[in-house]
C-alpha cells in the first residue's frame, strides 16, 4: 500500500467523523471547549489569591522556541496502515509561574507548532499545553535551575474540517485531546536584572496517542523570560 494511501486510510480510521451530528466529534469538541474555559479558570483564582503574595516571592513570564523529536514513523503488517512520526517542526510558546515558598510554586505553557504539518493530505497542528508543580533552585547570583512536572493535554487540530460546538460556533477543525504528563528541566542564566535566557527539555507521555507513532514526545529549546521580585 502506498504511503498516502495509508496515511489517508489511517486518518479515516483513527481521528473523529466530521459530520456535523456525530456525536463522538460533538463530545471531543466539548471536552476541548471544557478544559479551556477550566484552564482560563483556574489561571484566573491562582492570580487573584496569590498575585501579591506571588510579586514578593517571584513571579517569572517566558515566551520560548523549539523543535520536537518521537520515534520513527511505523506501518501496521496487518492492515498496512503507517503511523507517521510526531517530529520535527518550529514550536513556539509562553509560559509563566509564580513561586509561592522556598523556590517552589506552579507553572503552565502553552506551546503550538507555528506552521501546520500534513497528516496524509490532511494539515494539522499539534498544541500542547500543561499545568505544573516547580522548583527554582538559586545556583549562584546569576543562574537558577528549573524542575518542573505536572498534567495537561495534547491537542491535534485537523484543518479543513467544519465542526460545531456550542461554546464557539463553528470552526474550520476537529480537535483530538489527549491526556499527558509531563516532566521538565531547565537552567535559568541572567543577564541584565531579572531578564534571563533558558536552556530547556520538555519530556510529554500522551495517552491513546493513536493517531501516531509513538506517545512519548521531547521538546527541546530555549526561552527568554523575566523575573519579578527576584
Amino acid at each position: 500500500m502506498k504511503p498516502s494511501q495509508c496515511l489517508a486510510g489511517r486518518i479515516a480510521n483513527s481521528r473523529p467523523n466530521t459530520t456535523l451530528a456525530d456525536p463522538i466529534l460533538f463530545s471531543t469538541s466539548l471536552l476541548e471547549k471544557t478544559l479551556k474555559k477550566l484552564s482560563l479558570i483556574a489561571i484566573a483564582l491562582v492570580c487573584l489569591t496569590y498575585a501579591n503574595h506571588a510579586f514578593a516571592q517571584g513571579f517569572d513570564v517566558n515566551f520560548g522556541f523549539g523543535t520536537v523529536h518521537s520515534s520513527a514513523a511505523t506501518t501496521n503488517t496487518t492492515t498496512g496502515l503507517t503511523y507517521p512520526s510526531l517530529r520535527g517542526g518550529l514550536y513556539l510558546g509562553a509560559g509563566a509561574d509564580f513561586l509561592l515558598h522556598r523556590n517552589f510554586g506552579i507553572e503552565g505553557d502553552l506551546f503550538w507548532r507555528a506552521s501546520q504539518g500534513v497528516y496524509g493530505l490532511q494539515p494539522y497542528r499539534p498544541i500542547f499545553w500543561n499545568f505544573n508543580g516547580i522548583w527554582v533552585p538559586k545556583i549562584n547570583k546569576h543562574f537558577s535551575g528549573e524542575f518542573l512536572a505536572g498534567i495537561g493535554a495534547e491537542d491535534l487540530r485537523f484543518y479543513g474540517i467544519v465542526n460545531y460546538s456550542p461554546f464557539s460556533g463553528y470552526t474550520n477543525y476537529a480537535s483530538s485531546v489527549h491526556f499527558q504528563g509531563d516532566f521538565g528541566a531547565g537552567l535559568r542564566a541572567y543577564f541584565w536584572h531579572g531578564a534571563f535566557i533558558r536552556p530547556e527539555v520538555r519530556l510529554y507521555l500522551i495517552n491513546n496517542n493513536v493517531e501516531f507513532s509513538s506517545g512519548t514526545v521531547l521538546r527541546y529549546g530555549g526561552s527568554i523570560g523575566y523575573s519579578f521580585g527576584r
